[in-house]
């Protein structure tokens, strides 16, 4: 009966042992996906950037044309509202700081 036991005894240690390497493999694999995961975001906003760059430079480029395009009085109305966008948001800012 001793001689069971001991067998019992090694067999529990032995699946003790594969139960933390199963554990460490499933850790390890869980890593990976995490880190993969961050690197498609890190991916994904170079993306979002690139895209705003581009946005912001045909935005600038319309205005430009426009601004050749069109009188200077109209010219100081859309400044004259820029400014005052600029100022009625720093306004709010400085109320909810």
């Amino acid at each position: 009966m001793s001689e069971a036991y001991e067998r019992e005894r090694q067999n529990n240690a032995r699946l003790d042992d594969l139960a933390g390497k199963v554990t460490s493999i499933r850790d390890f694999t869980i890593n990976i996906y995490n880190q993969a995961s961050d690197q498609r975001l890190i991916d994904d906003n170079n993306d979002t950037f690139a895209n705003m760059g581009n946005s912001v430079k045909n935005t600038a480029n319309r205005l430009t044309r426009m601004a050749k395009n069109t009188s200077n009085i109209q010219i100081f109305r859309l400044a004259g509202f820029i400014v005052a966008g600029v100022l009625v948001l720093w306004i709010i800012w400085g109320w909810f700081v």
